[in-house]
């Protein structure tokens, strides 16, 4: 920047989705200028059908969002996760009768947060809850300008600082320029930075069902040789359901009349939450890994899905993204106290560090996990659900395997620890 043109924001984040407004709440809490352009409208986005998707969140990610202050619209919504029952297949027709398989893996919250008082597993939020509260906190409790919706047609850096280039025309100047625009990120690209991964020849088939007996809070996931499927407890006697096809069976399962597809769906769900029915649309997403080489370039960085997509298998892909804006936003915190240029390079490759071995390690195991899983070869069955059951017996490694889940391992920033980032 030069003193005859003055900044317009500290930070501009291009992408008004999850990251981008938790992480503008986060730069705002620790006393920021920031300026988001979101290309959708929140009309569009805040619609009670735009998205299908719940997400587990992290013990850890639900402290983050609570410490900006969103806990007294989310904790109401949230179902706390208290067991996830990991299995390896099952017959036909859903969970077995008598109990689980022996080769399977169970994660209970008591283990390692005891007591009516400690922290679950996790939680399951719809995702139209998260954007409202988001919204909310972003109009009512912050200085954060949004931009929506409005594009971002152009980027370009300097020396100085970036210059954004919105769809209609006009030009803003800031320090430092942060992507969390999404897989397509056009961010990402003309920042020069590459990516690697590939497709997955599956989509994720989506759907919410209630079904008459409660959950317990326990999560379900069964490894068939197409993909997952995921049971994940919602609020009330409700669950969102992940289901894993081939790309053409699922475009055939889609386009079912409703009583087919949720015939199709009891088969695989079977009867142990009593009987079952959808509630609201089905949505289809295809799957693919993409990395980007770097998280980090001249006067930009990358946050969220515009850095990392990664298979579902975990529930970890947001929850990666809000480790992103957590240590982004501590790192910049950081530098504002010290009255650096938050786009200097020495800044942003902090953030580097502590972001990108851990995204590029989880982005691998679930691709591993994937292909270990995803398939129906009896050796690799056999082992599989024996490493199963011996990572069932250990208690070390399930707690490991727990408090990883959790977004709890390795050096924590504040935000992860549910402490707020001072002004």
């Amino acid at each position: 920047m030069t003193a005859t043109t003055p900044p317009d924001c500290d930070v501009f984040i291009a992408g008004g989705g999850m990251a981008g407004l938790t992480l503008a709440l986060a730069l705002d809490q620790a006393g920021l200028d920031v300026v988001v352009a979101d290309a959708q409208a929140p009309s569009t986005t805040l619609a009670p059908h735009f998205d299908g998707r719940a997400f587990a969140i992290a013990f850890a990610s639900f402290r983050m969002w609570k410490a900006l202050g969103l806990g007294a619209d989310l904790e109401p919504v949230a179902q706390p996760i208290e067991e996830i029952m990991v299995t390896d297949g099952r017959p036909m027709g859903g969970v077995r009768r008598g109990g689980p398989s022996l080769l399977h893996l169970h994660f209970d919250r008591e283990e390692i947060s005891p007591g009516p008082e400690g922290e679950p597993l996790g939680y399951m939020l719809e995702n139209r809850y998260i954007r409202l509260a988001l919204d909310k906190a972003i109009r009512e409790r912050s200085r954060v300008r949004v931009i929506a919706p409005m594009g971002v047609a152009k980027t370009e850096v300097d020396a100085t600082g970036a210059t954004v280039t919105l769809t209609d025309g006009r030009t803003l100047r800031a320090p430092l320029l942060i992507g969390c625009d999404g897989r397509g990120s056009l961010v990402r690209r003309q920042a020069g930075i590459r990516t690697v991964g590939w497709p997955y020849p599956v989509t994720a088939i989506v759907c919410t069902v209630a079904h008459e007996k409660p959950h317990g809070g326990v999560a379900h996931e069964f490894f068939l040789p197409e993909g997952p499927f995921a049971i994940l407890p919602l609020v009330g006697n409700r669950a969102n359901v992940v289901w894993m096809e081939k790309h053409a069976v699922s475009r055939a399962l889609l386009a079912m009349p409703e009583a087919a597809f949720l015939a199709e769906l009891k088969r695989r769900f079977g009867d142990f939450l009593g009987d079952v029915r959808l509630e609201g649309p089905r949505f289809g997403y295809p799957l693919s890994l993409q990395l980007a080489e770097r998280m980090i370039a001249p006067r930009v960085a990358l946050a969220g899905d515009s850095a990392h997509g990664v298979h579902p298998i975990a529930g970890q892909g947001l929850n990666m993204g809000l480790k992103d804006v957590a240590a982004l936003a501590e790192v910049l915190a950081d530098a504002a106290a010290l009255g650096l240029d938050l786009g200097d390079p020495h800044v942003l490759e902090r953030y580097q560090r502590w972001r990108r071995l851990d995204n590029v390690a989880m982005g691998l195991a679930t691709d591993f996990f994937d292909r270990l899983f995803s398939n129906d070869i009896a050796p690799l069955r056999l082992a599989r659900g024996v490493g199963l059951a011996l990572v069932n017996r250990i208690g070390p490694a399930r707690r490991f395997f727990m408090t990883y889940a959790g977004g709890a391992a390795g050096a924590l920033p504040k935000l992860l620890r549910g402490e707020a980032l001072a002004a």
